[in-house]
């Protein structure tokens, strides 16, 4: 949704909430799909859109949420948002929390892009791209990953060479979510390979539609295509488009990753399945309820669950104050991938051979199955499992740092990646 960076503070009156609370309610009535109409046990909306018109359907209706003033509900008035408080968000998310909002295809550009270019971007480049990125008419794509720069993500070898007015892009990205469909994208290629590997990248927007960019979807084992290869052959990018300065882009992509991991860990609910009410109905469904082992897990997913929310709030409260996105980032993130995994399990033991074979015109029939194929991925987006527990040993806990030989060493030097 739009519940990106928080930076308006201070209490609301009892009679101003009451009226906000009309209002989101309001909006959503006439706007949005209740989930039990869907009904109860529905497979959730997939973040893949399946056709131009689902696209269509997300603009029209994250354009309405704009003209309600009901979007981006705690950025400041001079950014584009409106410059509410952290409660009106909190009154909103409840409201939303019984409806399908179609939003899916705009996590990347508003929870990770747009807040990076607020922080970082020109006055130019604000006012350039961020009205049509909070609108939603323009979606955006993140540029990380590489074939041989996963985790390592500084071991990128996609090479931005300055060539006046223009940086000239040659390389290859991979596990780019929507790039099919992105107007633009965030991307960091390396500018300087004389210098270490984090100091020698450049942050950069790219237009997606740029010559010499090229597309390639990769299909998934939950029969879905919104990762894709990307592919840069002579691409060229304007000097304007550079954010912040160049080889300081790792400090971007950090950001952007604290940014990521807030976005897709504190929502406050489990990830794959909308959280334990589902599979408590399920257990009712087929008699299991009172199997005390099944009574375990639903407490466990429940516990783990109610952990998440908390540390959603923490996060919120951290926004309100002003305050960057830190490790909490990473715990939310790490605490969702093992409740997706954790809630994934449980579903399917539950269900047995239902969640294995239905018939093909039950709606629900495949959800089950779907939680199961697409949990393992949760532990590896926004940084894998094993990167939040090191960032979490470090930034929170104050162990020592991993051993880096590399660190100082120029990149031009170095065996990485597809070149080991």
């Amino acid at each position: 949704m739009t519940m990106t960076t928080t930076t308006s503070q201070g209490s609301v009156a009892p009679a101003e909430e009451d009226a906000f609370r009309r209002r989101a309610q309001d909006f959503l009535a006439a706007h949005a799909q209740r989930k039990a109409e869907r009904g109860q046990d529905s497979a959730p909306r997939s973040l893949e859109p399946e056709s131009t018109a689902e696209i269509e359907e997300s603009k029209r209706f994250q354009a309405a949420l704009m003209d309600a003033g009901l979007g981006f509900i705690t950025w400041p008035r001079e950014a584009g948002g409106q410059g509410l408080t952290g409660r009106h968000l909190e009154i909103f998310n409840e409201e939303a929390a019984a409806y399908e909002l179609p939003i899916g295809i705009y996590q990347i550009g508003h929870g990770m892009c747009a807040p990076t270019i607020l922080e970082f971007g020109t006055p130019e480049q604000r006012a350039t791209h961020l009205p049509d990125l909070l609108r939603g008419s323009r979606i955006w794509c993140q540029l990380y990953s590489e074939p041989g720069a996963g985790s390592d993500v500084a071991s990128l070898q996609t090479r931005a060479v300055r060539d006046g007015d223009e940086y000239v892009v040659n390389g290859q990205k991979v596990w780019t979510s929507g790039a099919h469909y992105s107007d633009f994208g965030i991307l960091i290629a390396r500018t300087d390979p004389e210098a270490p590997k984090h100091r020698g990248i450049s942050m950069f927007i790219v237009d997606m539609r740029t010559a010499g960019i090229e597309f390639r979807p990769l299909r998934q084992i939950t029969g879905e295509a919104n990762f894709n290869e990307v592919f840069f052959t002579d691409a060229r990018i304007p000097a304007a488009n550079l954010l912040g300065t160049e080889n300081d882009g790792w400090r971007l992509a950090v950001a952007l990753l604290m940014n990521e991991r807030v976005a897709i860990g504190a929502a406050g609910e489990g990830p794959s399945h909308g959280g334990s009410a589902p599979l408590i109905r399920l257990a009712r469904a087929t008699g299991q309820i009172d199997d005390p082992v099944v009574r375990q897990g639903l407490a466990d997913v429940y516990t783990r669950e109610t952990i998440m929310r908390f540390i959603g709030l923490r996060i919120r409260a951290a926004q309100k104050a002003g305050r960057a996105p830190g490790p909490e980032g990473s715990l939310a993130k790490l605490a969702g991938a093992v409740l997706a995994r954790r809630s994934s399990d449980l579903a399917i033991r539950i269900a047995g051979a239902a969640g294995q074979a239905w018939d093909s015109e039950e709606a629900a029939g495949s959800r089950w199955s779907m939680s199961v194929l697409s949990a393992p991925a949760h532990a590896i987006a926004g940084g894998t499992n094993e990167i939040q527990r090191g960032i979490i040993g470090e930034r929170v806990l104050g162990l020592p740092k991993e051993p880096a030989v590399d660190r100082d060493l120029p990149f031009k030097d170095l065996r990485v990646g597809t070149e080991r």
